[in-house]
């Protein structure tokens, strides 16, 4: 582990928001790292508590709607706040951790002393202690004299691997965490096998049928082991092999298929040559060394596509994490925050892409439910997933939506009478339906969501050069929706949006269910378009026809791209979110090179823009749109807004508020996209270099990034001269863009270019 691919503490983790973080996007861990008592916290991304949210519809509007826009049509700002059933506000089901592996030394039991610390004499140097994460491998490490733990979760087998070497332990599944209801049903077990010993643990919510199960297999080399309910005391073994499982079921908790899976993980060979000391002493060791090697050959490829470099200093690359976020102004903590985001998005991607935590909480009750928010911080977390390389993660974002659309097809029938689908604001990963409501977050009025969230699935595409099928019919049902929704005109004979919703804002002077939002015309119209263009034919000419007959956009009296483009409707500029520069990021729908002058409202726009409560999605998301509107200044103020606000605990996990308020994934994962996107953007037809790059950042090297024009580019700057290095996989000419102006670049699949440029 080099010290960019990895951090590292010289004390334990005293919080769990401080526990080094593992994930395979289906389990995950958050280690502790104390050798007297370690704790491993274990996470599945299925586990989500029911809370009656599992029976919730979204409501029965259809008929009222054309009611609704008549009333908003005619002046009545405030009609849609009565546009629902009258049902109170109801949140998703929420995440939860499901248990905490827990080892604690028992110097007692084995006659020799177990304890890894001893007294220090007055005076004396501690005693050695490091815990580490390497970012290559996903192993989080701790070492200190008479112990040494190391967990990974394998992306290949899926299963929590634990190593541990010390002189004794005791072995449990431990529920008790924060948080926990009142109400749960909960069995634990422990029996001894050939192998060491199985612990279970059965957990069942209150009030509900559903339930989960945990299971872990503990193998032993050397010693014994014997039963201390509710889990097993091991003294005197060479060394002790953790393979963990969870299932989320309905119906009675069952845990052989726990444990058969886990057994059908070790080799055939379960019961090493008693006569044989390295057979056995090897046993647990070369069984980790081998799920290791499986799982590394997944996540250090994906892991090492990608790499940033800029020339830091190295003795503060030398640094624990801790004192290097002491220094906000170090390209050293940049360096390592971008390789620790994409080691943290990649670990959280699998069976679903990241949750408002991650894969990763200590606490059952999780801020906003710990659901995937989608109105802003699922594709500000997943943003830099086609550029950096983790298709991974696009996949995981893939299999999220295409499981559900049989429910955003629901919410279109329900709420709007339409055909198509309509994506939920807030999902728990088990249902895609539309139900958050309340008088400040109208959230079933929301229609852009679904171009929004199926926006990287395009980029994705572009990127590869390949289309999916899976997401060209998720285009033409967006766009046969916004057939039957697009029902209404203004005098000039342009279709109106209405209702229409600008997440999570209102007009200074009306409500939060509006006419003409911004990033409602900026979706409909790329929806539109993009369906035409993945379906030429008859229905690409209808829906052409259909996107020329949306509304421009408006600029306010203060020269500002407005947030609705009614006229009337006045901006509320502090708030956190920027959904109406939509069209600026993630859209190329404007920009300084197509339309100046819409990219200098849209600046204008920013520059008006308040970070109301400081949110770290709100910094970030601004500092990717001054990225593409090429204020390096701007987004180096964004930038130090979160680098220097206590955003970051040690795990280098991220918080949703300054002074590590509420746990929160949004600016751990996001940071990565924004430093690709001030020094590299392209299109299908378009690369621009260097475009914000921030002062303080004059040297370094970005490696491995791909375009959408695809090519995989290499790039190196100093402060008078840039080297590129394009790999294309297709031939095409594409538009560079540089300080310097504008040319005309051709590109051959197979054939590397090399362009090296002045001063930018």
């Amino acid at each position: 582990m080099t010290l960019t691919h990895g951090t590292w503490e010289p004390r334990p983790a005293a919080r769990w928001e401080d526990g080094y973080l593992s994930g395979n996007g289906h389990h995950g861990t958050l280690v502790f790292g104390d050798p007297n008592d370690e704790r491993v916290i274990v996470t599945h991304h299925t586990l989500v508590r029911p809370n009656g949210a599992e029976h919730a519809r979204p409501p029965s509007l259809a008929a009222q709607l054309p009611a609704l826009q008549e009333r908003l049509l005619a002046g009545d700002l405030h009609a849609a706040e009565t546009f629902t059933d009258g049902r109170e506000l109801q949140w998703v089901q929420p995440f939860h951790p499901a248990f905490q592996i827990r080892l604690r030394g028992t110097p007692a039991a084995s006659g020799t002393p177990a304890t890894p610390t001893k007294p220090a004499s007055p005076g004396a140097e501690p005693p050695p202690y490091r815990r580490s994460l390497d970012f290559a491998t996903g192993v989080a490490e701790t070492l200190h004299e008479g112990h040494h733990s190391r967990v990974f979760v394998s992306r290949a087998d899926d299963v929590i691997v634990q190593h541990v070497i010390a002189p004794a332990l005791d072995i449990t599944l431990d529920h008790r965490l924060p948080g926990a209801p009142a109400g749960l049903a909960v069995g634990d077990g422990a029996v001894l096998t050939p192998e060491g010993a199985l612990l279970t643990l059965r957990v069942r919510y209150p009030g509900s049928e559903k339930a989960y199960t945990g299971a872990t297999l503990v193998v032993v080399t050397g010693g014994r082991t014997k039963l201390i309910p509710p889990g097993v005391r091991v003294t005197g073994a060479e060394s002790v092999l953790l393979l963990t499982r969870v299932l989320r079921h309905t119906g009675e908790p069952d845990t052989e298929p726990v444990t058969d899976a886990l057994r059908a993980l070790l080799p055939g060979d379960k019961n090493p040559d008693a006569n044989d000391p390295h057979a056995k002493n090897s046993y647990a060791e070369d069984l980790y060394t081998h799920l290791l090697d499986r799982h590394t050959a997944l996540h250090r490829t994906a892991y090492d596509r990608v790499t940033l470099d800029l020339h830091a200093d190295p003795a503060e690359r030398a640094r624990p994490g801790s004192e290097l976020l002491a220094l906000p102004d170090s390209p050293a903590l940049l360096e390592r925050l971008f390789a620790a985001g994409r080691y943290h998005l990649l670990s959280a991607s699998g069976l679903f892409p990241p949750r408002l935590t991650g894969l990763w909480t200590g606490d059952w009750d999780t801020a906003w439910s710990g659901a995937f928010t989608n109105d802003a911080n699922l594709n500000l977390q997943t943003a830099s997933a086609a550029t950096a390389a983790l298709p991974e993660v696009t996949e995981a974002h893939a299999s999220l939506i295409h499981s559900q659309l049989d429910d955003w097809a629901e919410n279109a029938r329900t709420v709007f009478g339409a055909r198509g689908v309509v994506a939920p604001a807030h999902t728990d990963g088990e249902s895609g339906l539309s139900y958050h409501f309340s008088r400040e977050y109208p959230l079933h009025l929301w229609t852009a969501g679904a171009d929004w969230l199926l926006k990287p699935l395009v980029d994705h595409d572009e990127t590869r050069g390949a289309r999916d099928p899976r997401t060209a019919a998720a285009l033409a049902e967006v766009a046969w929706f916004y057939e039957d929704f697009l029902n209404r005109t203004d005098s000039h004979g342009r279709l109106v949006v209405v209702p229409s919703y600008s997440p999570e804002n209102r007009p200074a002077n009306g409500s939060w269910g509006a006419i003409n939002a911004a990033m409602d015309l900026s979706a409909a119209r790329h929806a539109l378009l993009t369906a035409a263009d993945y379906h030429p034919g008859p229905d690409a000419e209808r829906w052409r026809a259909l996107a020329d007959r949306l509304p421009p956009h408006r600029v306010n009296s203060d020269g500002a791209l407005a947030e609705w483009a009614l006229p009337g409707l006045d901006d509320n500029y502090d708030h956190r979110h920027l959904s109406h520069l939509y069209g600026v990021w993630p859209l190329d729908e404007i920009t300084p090179y197509d339309t100046p002058d819409l990219a200098s409202a849209a600046h204008r726009a920013l520059e008006l823009r308040g970070a109301e409560n400081d949110s770290a999605h709100g910094h970030l998301h601004h500092a990717l749109i001054a990225a593409r509107l090429r204020d390096g200044d701007r987004v180096a103020h964004a930038l130090g807004q979160v680098l220097k606000g206590d955003f970051f605990h040690n795990s280098l996990m991220s918080a949703h508020y300054p002074n590590r308020d509420v746990y929160n994934a949004d600016a751990a994962h996001t940071l990565p996209a924004v430093l690709v996107e001030t020094l590299v953007q392209s299109t299908p037809d378009r690369l621009v270099l260097l475009p914000a790059l921030p002062a303080t950042y004059p040297n370094g090297e970005l490696l491995g990034v791909r375009t959408r024009f695809g090519a995989v580019l290499d790039l190196a700057w100093s402060p008078h001269e840039a080297t590129v290095r394009l790999r294309p996989t297709r031939s095409r000419r594409v538009e560079l863009r540089t300080s310097s102006g504008v040319e005309p670049l051709d590109l051959v699949a197979g054939e590397d270019r090399v362009l090296t440029l002045g001063t930018w």
